[in-house]
């Protein structure tokens, strides 16, 4: 199978550095050329999608919101989006935990109060979130990452 398969590994490696989108995605650690492809493909225009909420949305990363009487009840993801861009971004996120200090300390942060599966699948939504932003400032990874974290709060670097 490995000499079945390492044709094809190249093929998406080369094809990724061909592309300035994914080259740029895969600053992000934890983010390899598959997963960048991948998101470049899914989401298109980065330009459509106005807040990085949007793209979580997108992508089914969001909760269920269940409301009535002023009571919000959060349920579990949408799973509206791509299923295997989901998959390929909660393997990426779970990459990222173990080289990425930020990730790490959220995702340990979270499985004090939650399930290690809701942690993963908050990482991957932060990280999807991150990688919009990567595209849309058209930089890589250190120099500017601004995630918003409710549309009220100005983003770093918004003038």
């Amino acid at each position: 199978m490995d000499e079945q398969i390492a044709p094809l590994d190249q093929a998406v490696a080369e094809a990724a550095e061909q592309d300035c989108q994914a080259r740029l995605l895969m600053s992000q650690r934890g983010v390899g050329p598959i997963t960048a492809l991948a998101f470049v493909l899914t989401l298109g225009d980065v330009s459509r999608f106005p807040r990085g909420k949007q793209v979580a949305s997108y992508l089914g990363l969001i909760p269920r919101e269940h409301s009535s009487a002023g009571r919000q009840k959060l349920g579990a993801i949408t799973k509206q989006g791509n299923r295997m861009m989901r998959m390929l971004l909660v393997e990426a996120a779970h990459t990222a935990i173990r080289y990425d200090a930020e990730f790490r300390r959220e995702y340990l942060h979270r499985c004090h109060s939650r399930p290690k599966q809701v942690a993963k699948v908050a990482a991957a939504r932060k990280l999807a979130v991150k990688l919009y932003w990567i595209l849309r400032n058209h930089q890589a990874h250190p120099e500017s990452v601004a995630i918003e974290s409710s549309p009220r709060v100005p983003l770093a670097g918004a003038s």
